[in-house]
């Protein structure tokens, strides 16, 4: 007989020869910026969660940096939308802006924090789909070099890193050659390289007002039933010269994950998205789950599978009760 359980006694051996741990410095919490001043209001759908507008953003940033979670991927909502998404590539947009503050915020305070820019149209466009339209249907090779300027607009204002999430076929590779023509050579870019059509987006677009406004996003969003699909889409992001790669959502789609691992040596992020963040919320608001203990075993999941870096609106609460836990 083979005895595992010898193991297990007790928390100080299992925790000798655990094979997975979250970690919050390979966290990133999401953050939504709006126009105006001195804003800050919950989300309804995504308890705990916030829009800020841009003088507002020290108060998460503070709390983020102190956490010891690497940085923030920032969601502009624009004061006004229209056809093309020009607010997305606008130098004086909420994202532009919001960079712009809180590198400035950050260099008095002598800190060091990643600033991650999502680029894509959706939240400003007025129609609400990732790219231009042409004849009721989103044009590809037209909407690339709104989100090349969108990219280079961010980077200009200090961004660390852009993360295109439009899934329009070659976006990586047309962010990439804008920003080395400009001269951001060493700027990384993020794909959101299989990210997937799927129901558990729903509380993100009450946040960002992007839902769309006629059909769905399943011409250009991947098919949640191909995994396969999903590796030639990682394999192409990579080739067009990401630098890191993503697979979005993350909790139902951790096949996709592992294998992604196997497939590539590039940093492999996942995306915790709204709907997997406002069940949980949901369910332990009703008592019928210990919060904590779904949080940190839905982390390490994600870990265990292969990612290197978990993008979650779970990650300020994870790491107050790291440290709470701590001291």
């Amino acid at each position: 007989m083979q005895r595992m359980r010898r193991m297990r006694a007790d928390a100080r051996l299992r925790g000798l020869v655990s094979e997975t741990s979250p970690d919050v410095k390979k966290l990133i919490y999401p953050v939504f910026v709006t126009y105006g001043n001195g804003v800050k209001e919950e989300v309804p759908s995504m308890p705990g969660v916030y829009r800020y507008s841009a003088d507002r953003l020290g108060e998460v940033a503070d709390e983020v940096f102190s956490a010891g979670i690497a940085g923030i991927m920032l969601f502009g909502i624009p004061e006004r939308k229209d056809e093309k998404g020009s607010g997305a590539y606008d130098a004086n947009g909420v994202v532009p802006r919001a960079v712009a503050f809180l590198k400035e915020y950050f260099k008095k305070a002598g800190r060091s924090f990643l600033i991650i820019a999502d680029i894509c149209l959706c939240e400003y466009t007025s129609h609400g789909h990732c790219g231009a339209l042409c004849g009721g249907e989103v044009d590809n090779d037209a909407s690339l070099p709104l989100h090349a300027a969108a990219a280079v607009c961010a980077a200009r204002a200090g961004a660390d890193i852009v993360a295109p999430s439009s899934m329009m076929d070659g976006v990586v590779g047309a962010i990439r050659q804008a920003l080395d023509a400009e001269g951001f050579i060493n700027t990384p870019i993020m794909g959101y390289s299989a990210k997937f059509a799927s129901a558990f987006y729903g509380p993100f677009r009450d946040a960002a007002d992007s839902a769309p406004q006629f059909g769905d996003r399943k011409s250009y969003q991947m098919d949640y039933r191909n995994a396969r699909e999903a590796l030639r889409e990682l394999s192409a992001d990579e080739e067009e010269g990401a630098d890191i790669l993503m697979v979005k959502p993350a909790l139902s789609y951790l096949d996709v994950v592992a294998r992604a691992r196997r497939r590539t040596d590039l940093p492999l992020a996942v995306y915790n998205v709204s709907g997997e963040y406002s069940m949980v919320k949901a369910a332990a608001a009703n008592g019928w789950i210990d919060e904590d203990k779904i949080v940190e075993e839905i982390l390490t999941a994600f870990f265990r599978a292969g990612a290197d870096i978990v993008i979650t609106y779970h990650a300020l609460g994870f790491a107050r009760r790291l440290r709470e836990g701590k001291e």
